[in-house]
């Protein structure tokens, strides 16, 4: 992707990170495990194409790309938004977007790391088969995401620090599963309801879309972290399960300010920091905060990191009901919508070569 549609120095989106991890190669070719190998032949099946899947000759509206009322705006009702006209308000809508989508490829592009980092360093082949599938859906979601933010938005914002702190840690460690919980539980986690927010409430078809085909992809790679760990972690001594849990609390106090938009609302030259203010106090930021822990509390209980300081701590935060949500069901919904929107998709492209093929 080009810099030159970045709204800050591209400097600041380039680092090296160290990671002395060990290659580990596994010479037992019998069947692995039937849930693990059952989920890399649905990683088989729903591989997709993005330069076919999405329509890419959609126009978006840079004043307004994801089509959401202006309630929906998080800084909406404060005072900077009511000084703001129609054109700046566009301009403000246009950032987020772009911002949110950015942080959105950043990700991918860290969960590409951590997915190839994965086939080489976990034990078992069944689990470096799942990994190898998901490597090549980051490597599609980098391409559509950097994709979007060039043809449809035109800005892009560079890597958000609570972000990069976070993939610093993860590609840092050399235990390999410690990449599995940083990236497959915590940053996908939290990005599955970031995407969900988008899929269900934009009314911009190719956003919509874009993130509803992810989604899909991306349930089954928090799937596999879960499997994977489930089996794992029960097997470590207390103090090292309780390193991890410490590990994840950080994480989420660390995502949890990741949304605040800083880099946007200093780039604007509003005031920034009134912005943050008003959002940290508005109880319809502090909802949509709590929301984006609703597939991450619920995977952490199932693999078992859920003790008494963890669950204190979500107390805290307001997250520790999403404990008991049904994680198997709401990946049955996130591959349901995908279907029914690839359906649809294909309805349409068969009736319209239906109807070129009518006779005059």
């Amino acid at each position: 992707m080009s810099t030159r549609i970045y709204a800050l120095p591209i400097e600041q989106t380039q680092w090296t990170v160290p990671s002395g991890s060990t290659t580990v190669f596994d010479w037992d070719y019998d069947d692995g495990r039937d849930r693990l190998l059952s989920l890399y032949d649905k990683g088989k099946q729903r591989q997709w194409d993005g330069a076919e899947r999405l329509d890419w000759t959609i126009d978006v509206d840079i004043n307004d790309p994801m089509g959401v009322p202006e309630q929906a705006i998080a800084i909406y009702g404060s005072r900077v938004w009511d000084s703001l006209g129609p054109a700046d308000r566009g301009t403000v809508r246009h950032h987020l977007a772009a911002w949110q989508f950015s942080q959105f490829l950043h990700g991918e592009q860290g969960a590409l790391i951590c997915s190839s980092k994965i086939v080489h360093t976990v034990p078992e082949l069944d689990a470096k088969f799942y990994a190898a599938t998901q490597v090549m859906d980051e490597a599609r979601h980098v391409e559509v995401y950097s994709r979007y933010l060039r043809e449809k938005l035109g800005l892009a914002y560079p890597i958000n620090p609570g972000l990069k702190a976070l993939l610093n840690d993860v590609i840092n460690d050399s235990r390999w599963d410690m990449t599995y919980l940083g990236m497959q539980v915590l940053i996908e986690g939290l990005a599955l309801a970031a995407f969900g927010l988008i899929r269900d409430n934009a009314t911009e078809p190719l956003a919509k879309a874009l993130n509803t085909y992810v989604m899909q992809d991306e349930a089954r790679h928090v799937a596999f972290g879960r499997l994977t760990l489930k089996e794992l972690y029960p097997q470590l001594m207390q103090s090292e399960r309780d390193e991890r849990e410490e590990f994840c609390m950080e994480a989420c106090h660390l995502m949890r300010q990741r949304f605040l938009g800083e880099e946007v609302w200093r780039n604007l030259d509003v005031d920034a920091d009134e912005c943050m203010d008003f959002m940290r106090a508005s109880d319809h930021f502090r909802a949509f905060q709590t929301h984006l822990f609703s597939r991450i509390v619920p995977t952490l209980n199932d693999i078992g990191l859920f003790g008494p300081k963890m669950q204190r701590t979500f107390g805290e935060l307001g997250i520790l009901g999403y404990g008991q949500f049904n994680l198997e069901a709401m990946m049955e919904q996130d591959d349901k919508i995908a279907d029914d929107l690839d359906r649809a998709r294909i309805g349409q492209v068969e009736e319209a070569i239906k109807l070129g093929c009518d006779p005059a």
